[in-house]
């Protein structure tokens, strides 16, 4: 079985993410990781927050703690949602690791070594009041274009242009509000990507054409316009060091690396991290090789290197954090695999904390389980192209999808089967032609479904699994047991027994999607040793995994339908369709 290493996009330490967030990065990642696990696969699964950067020093400005003090609350926070939406990452780290500040300087070093680094001198924003360098965001002020006054030195939240700290009217520090701003030169490190840009596109070329179109395509624009040389520094308290070894004069200064260069190097510091908690706290010394799955001469040319995120990360993964990769002249790990998504939106616009508009993750969970939300946002991702999050098609999906299809299905069979043949599950004759039919649909059906996840189509793998769940459905309808039972009750057990058999089946193949309501169902059937990892096409053909005698108890009901009553207060409460 193949070496699988899976990443999904950084998400930011500042704030609470919205679904956009979770549906375009770390749920489908997560989805095909169990599914990998599933099939036998070993399977790495790295995240980690991103903690360096301007937002988290004003964050914990504005709420008067230390930032590595934010920081720590802030990725305690997220961990906790994370893991009630079930995200089973291996290893879910944090940016400002040692780890990671080790491997940044060490790739810093090497990039300078072979000629990609160079020092510049740059004419940059100082605050005589706070003493210091102001980067972009730590200067605001007016935006000359649509006047909104709290506009960013890099960018108006408001109208969205891109801007210039000179730009700005009236431009103030966001430390100090100091409107006593000088214009002073200073020296940064800058990547030199332009040298770097024919190496680059060989590799797109080499590699790009199996990624989706909106990976590709992104990834080939950038370099059709042209890798420029980007500064790689900043003047920051909070974020990794520039060594002093190799730039005294910097590191004396105080400069640190900018959050875009040492972010994407946290994806292996962070499995690094993985490997040495491993050896920190394991009782019998367990030691994990992080470098066979990044580094080629230790292994890593068998692994399977797959990264998920929304389009807007695409350029810094698959242009310059290969750039860098490629510059420091060793073997590491390039992905082989990038799957794009593109936005989800709220009633067509953007997800708002202000203006209180959208489901955030947090609030999520407040209101229904986790796995309502995993299947809505995995069979709505916006692979092709926007998707829009409206309570109503949720509703409706909800509803329809869980409630009635799968959830009806497993509630009636069960309760039925105790009823009238008690807590084992009932023998019956032998299958007859409407359980052969029934067994080569769902072969075929389970081999659609395994195609499209290993295609990593989510939406069509969710299509796939729900018409596993409503073949079920119809072959209950077909034989009527409720009406069977009346005139030939071995046929009416056989019927249940194999809709059993179906029950433990969505089991298995539904655990990537709903975990938790897969394992109520796998619970339900006392089997001895019930380890089974997948169901082959001989299994899905002959369903009888579950055998007659088997104790069985009826789960709670597994998903509850969302009311119209429910459905008003979700939009009063989240805002519904603009006006």
């Amino acid at each position: 079985m193949a070496r699988h290493l899976i990443t999904s996009a950084l998400p930011y330490i500042n704030g609470i993410k919205h679904l956009g967030n979770m549906v375009g990065s770390m749920l489908p990642a997560d989805v095909y990781a169990r599914y990998l696990r599933l099939r036998g696969h070993d399977v790495l699964y790295i995240c980690a927050t991103d903690e360096h950067g301007t937002p988290a020093e004003l964050a914990a400005k504005e709420r008067g703690i230390p930032v590595a003090e934010f920081c720590a609350q802030a990725h305690d926070a997220q961990k906790a949602i994370y893991d009630g939406f079930a995200l089973d990452f291996d290893h879910f780290g944090r940016s400002s690791s040692p780890q990671n500040a080790e491997l940044t300087q060490h790739f810093a070093r090497r990039l300078n070594e072979n000629g990609f680094i160079e020092e510049r001198a740059v004419r940059q924003v100082y605050s005589p009041v706070d003493g210091r360098f102001l980067p972009d965001r730590y200067v605001e002020g007016t935006c000359p274009h649509c006047g909104y006054d709290k506009a960013r030195g890099d960018q108006c939240e408001n109208c969205t242009r891109v801007l210039d700290p000179t730009d700005l009217i009236e431009p103030r520090s966001a430390i100090s509000g100091s409107t006593e701003l000088e214009v002073r030169e200073t020296k940064h490190l800058f990547l030199l990507q332009s040298k770097l840009q024919g190496e680059v596109e060989a590799w797109i070329d080499e590699v790009a054409d199996e990624w989706p179109q909106l990976s590709s395509s992104i990834a080939r624009k950038w370099l059709t316009e042209g890798l420029n040389d980007r500064a790689i520094t900043r003047d920051l308290d909070w974020g990794v060091p520039v060594p002093a070894d190799t730039w005294p004069e910097l590191a004396a200064d105080g400069k640190v690396f900018y959050v875009w260069f040492d972010a994407p190097i946290e994806y292996i510091g962070a499995t690094k991290e993985w490997a040495d908690a491993a050896r920190d706290t394991a009782p019998d010394g367990e030691t994990r090789d992080w470098k066979s799955w990044w580094y080629g001469p230790d292994g890593a040319t068998d692994v399977r290197y797959t990264e998920f995120m929304a389009k807007d990360n695409v350029p810094f993964h698959s242009v310059m954090f290969p750039a860098t990769e490629m510059g420091v002249r060793e073997p590491w790990k390039k992905v082989d695999y990038l799957k794009a998504f593109n936005w989800l939106t709220y009633y067509g616009g953007k997800f708002s904390t202000s203006q209180k508009r959208g489901v955030f993750t947090d609030q999520a969970l407040e209101i229904l389980p986790a796995d309502y939300w995993r299947y809505f946002l995995i069979a709505n991702a916006p692979e092709s192209d926007d998707s829009s999050f409206t309570w109503e098609h949720f509703t409706a999906t909800v509803n329809k999808d869980l409630a009635d299809t799968l959830g009806n299905f497993v509630n009636r069979v069960l309760s039925f089967s105790r009823k009238r043949f008690g807590d084992d599950v009932p023998a019956g004759g032998a299958p007859g032609e409407a359980e052969t039919r029934l067994g080569e649909q769902i072969a075929e059906l389970l081999a659609e479904y395994e195609t499209q996840m290993e295609a990593l189509q989510f939406r069509k793998a969710a299509a796939a699994l729900r018409a596993l769940w409503s073949a079920g459905n119809s072959y209950l309808e077909e034989k009527a047991p409720w009406l069977e039972i009346k005139t030939d009750k071995d046929g009416a057990a056989l019927t249940l027994r194999t809709a059993m058999n179906l029950i433990h089946l969505y089991s298995v193949v539904s655990a990537p999607f709903i975990p938790s309501s897969a394992a109520a169902m796998r619970a339900a059937f006392a089997l001895a040793d019930d380890t089974r990892d997948w169901v082959s096409a001989d299994e899905a053909k002959a369903l009888t995994t579950v055998p007659a005698g088997t104790a069985f108890t009826v789960p709670p009901v597994l998903f509850a339908k969302i009311t119209d009553e429910d459905l008003e207060s979700y939009k009063e409460r989240f805002g519904g369709a603009p006006e």
